[in-house]
């Protein structure tokens, strides 16, 4: 899964960029390049099983994030349409914070102006795609036309009349049929969205509406110079926080994508892994390595709550607390497990 930070200039996004994946963002980066990095998606089960279990290693789950070139907001080149339409979900980030430091392009601090900006540059792209393609569909209908080229025309008219409503491709009703019929074309809106503020230090607890995330790239970079851990927990309670913005980030774009966690265990090592919500047992063993999915047997699932209560994996199975199950079970967020499979 891969998350695209994208935006107008000036927004921040190379800082919360740097502070999510700790990558810095080379000066000689290239106009149009994009910059992938990975952060590691902080989860407290992680911690506690790692109590329990005392492993070498533990790991955590991951996020992919892409730095997606400037929005230029006038209509102009779309250097960032080719790595925005690579993503799984798009971190819209808009500017909700002053500086004497940072320049406005526009030379004053308006969020709502540049999200409305961000918004039509994104519909207007999709919509000169689907243009473009019913044209071509046009010319080709000449000479007959398919099933297929049929239902992808259909779609694209669908597509078009939403746009013209100014609505996104997500928020319309399409079978899998339709989204197959143009995939090919990238659309940018049939792609979830993450509105987040990046806001200063007065403006946190700020509310932007429904389905909106705020995050404080100025706070966030005096959390990541303190080194103790005391101190960063000391700080975030000063500012009424419990966690940091960019760990509630990072598990919203996590949400949002539909993502959930299990685990596997032992001296060894203690893991979260990341599956899709309603991954069977199978599919979810795929993602340790494809010969589980391949030779799948059976799964043994201990419920976290369960283990916690009870201290231990030997003391879950003497309770009777570890279930056993086949292929046609469908994880759920939490599960502990350890995969029987022959290949």
């Amino acid at each position: 899964m891969k998350i695209g930070i994208l935006g107008l200039p000036q927004s921040g996004k190379r800082t919360l960029f740097t502070l999510l994946t700790g990558r810095s963002v080379p000066p000689s980066r290239r106009p149009g390049e994009t910059v992938d990095g990975v952060a590691r998606v902080r989860d407290e089960r992680v911690d506690v099983l790692t109590g329990i279990c005392r492993p070498r290693k533990t790991t955590l789950a991951e996020n992919h994030f892409a730095l997606c070139p400037d929005v230029a907001g006038d209509g102009g080149g779309r250097d960032w349409l080719d790595a925005a339409r690579r993503c799984d979900l798009l971190c819209l980030l808009v500017r909700a914070f002053a500086s004497d430091q940072v320049y406005h392009p526009r030379g004053t601090i308006d969020p709502e102006h540049d999200r409305a900006t961000l918004d039509a540059e994104l519909k207007l792209a999709d919509m000169e795609l689907i243009l473009n393609r019913l044209i071509r569909i046009s010319r080709e209908k000449t000479s007959g036309q398919s099933a297929a080229q049929a239902i992808e025309e259909t779609t694209l008219r669908k597509c078009e009349q939403a746009l013209e409503e100014n609505r996104c491709l997500s928020e319309i009703d399409l079978s899998p049929e339709e989204r197959t019929a143009i995939g090919s074309l990238g659309l940018v809106s049939l792609l979830p969205w993450l509105w987040t503020y990046n806001v200063s230090e007065a403006e946190v607890g700020r509310d932007f509406g429904p389905g909106t995330f705020t995050v404080s790239c100025q706070i966030e970079q005096q959390i990541a110079a303190l080194e103790d851990d005391e101190e960063r927990r000391e700080f975030l309670s000063a500012m009424g926080l419990t966690s940091t913005g960019l760990d509630r980030m990072n598990g919203a774009a996590y949400n949002t994508l539909g993502l959930m966690s299990f685990y596997t265990i032992g001296k060894d090592e203690v893991r979260a892994w990341t599956v899709r919500k309603g991954a069977t047992a199978p599919e979810a063993g795929g993602k340790i390595h494809s010969d589980i999915r391949r030779g799948f047997i059976r799964v043994e699932i201990t419920k976290y709550g369960d283990l916690i209560d009870v201290g231990s994996e030997r003391r879950a199975k003497d309770l009777g607390k570890v279930q056993l199950k086949g292929k046609d079970y469908v994880m759920e967020d939490g599960d502990i497990c350890h995969f029987l499979f022959n290949v």
